[in-house]
């Protein structure tokens, strides 16, 4: 069984994605991040935040589930 890495879990490169779209979104505005067609929302960078601080979360939680299992397996 191969040692977890946090960086091949793709909860953390999706909430990492999200954060860097959050922070343009703030800085240039919600036009700057919405996709062409989308209904105009306010406080959209908020949303993308917030999707952000789940999906690190979910790498989080899962990271350190992987991490418990690697190491019951591991200590026979």
């Amino acid at each position: 069984m191969p040692k977890p890495v946090w960086w091949k879990n793709t909860f953390f490169w999706f909430g990492a994605i999200l954060l860097i779209l959050g922070i343009i979104g703030f800085i240039g505005g919600d036009k700057t991040i919405r996709d062409p067609g989308q209904i105009e929302e306010n406080g959209l960078p908020m949303i993308y935040l917030g999707g952000a601080a789940l999906m690190l979360f979910n790498g989080w939680m899962s990271h350190r589930q992987a991490v418990q299992l690697y190491t019951e397996h591991t200590e026979d």
